[in-house]
């Protein structure tokens, strides 16, 4: 099979406006996520609808397509820049979404999104890592930090089935851990936070952004249920590298300290 990576980047943020082109370590981050990602694919793609954002990618050999303004999800905009290649000769199996803010991501990571599809059955893959044990969060503060992470709204959990297919993404704690305390949930069961990279096989990216939202998808805010709600099977690859993105200028910071 052929990958594709397509990286929606927009210029427009309410917390961090001109994100992609913001410098790290010499290099912007778009750039970074670029380079990343390209050593695992077959082809690597920018999709955006700010033509300095486009003339950046361009002008350092990157390949990028414009896209329209309009569109509600970078899912839509993933479709429309496929359609875009395609009209100019290429053909390609799945398409993988990759965040245009994470310049830390792993090839490992990619590899291992591209594996869910040696399941036949895989329509979606996405990736999920463990939470952190107590242990790793410290002696005495450890199981309450771990509590205070899962229970954040901000970072969505996955249960999966026994052949690693999605059940069901709650920004709530799942699943209640019944007869215990909340801090003794973590030892009890192994919870998995959702890394929101995604792929698809070509034909399954068409469908689903035909789709209308669904009652799931408006109640938690999260585009993956409503691809669940309509029966599509979501493949989960799992991580051991959390991913570090950068949504502030604060986080960016961080980020050229740990660069």
């Amino acid at each position: 099979m052929k990958y594709i990576a397509i990286i929606p980047a927009r210029y427009a943020s309410t917390r961090f406006p001109g994100k992609p082109l913001a410098m790290l370590g010499g290099k912007t981050v778009i750039r970074r996520v670029y380079e990343q990602v390209n050593k695992q694919m077959d082809a690597t793609w920018v999709a955006t609808d700010d033509s300095r954002i486009y003339d950046h990618v361009v002008s350092w050999g990157g390949n990028a397509v414009m896209t329209s303004p309009d569109h509600k999800s970078g899912t839509d905009r993933i479709e429309e820049a496929m359609e875009k290649i395609e009209a100019s000769g290429g053909t390609y199996d799945v398409v993988v979404n990759v965040q245009g803010d994470e310049p830390f991501i792993q090839p490992e990571q990619i590899e291992a999104v591209c594996k869910c599809f040696d399941d036949v059955q895989t329509q979606i893959a996405t990736l999920g890592i463990r939470f952190a044990s107590a242990e790793a969060c410290g002696a005495e503060t450890g199981q309450d930090e771990v509590w205070r992470r899962i229970s954040n709204a901000n970072s969505p959990k996955i249960v999966v089935d026994n052949k690693g297919f999605a059940m069901y993404f709650s920004r709530s704690v799942i699943p209640f851990v019944r007869g215990k305390e909340c801090t003794e949930w973590a030892a009890a069961y192994p919870f998995m936070k959702h890394i929101g990279m995604y792929a698809y096989r070509r034909n399954v990216l068409r469908e689903i952004t035909s789709l209308p939202q669904s009652s799931l998808e408006q109640a938690e805010s999260l585009e993956q249920l409503r691809w669940l709600q309509n029966g599509y099977k979501i493949k989960v690859g799992e991580t051991f590298t959390e991913t570090i993105g950068i949504d502030t200028p604060e986080d960016l910071a961080k980020a050229q300290a740990l660069l």
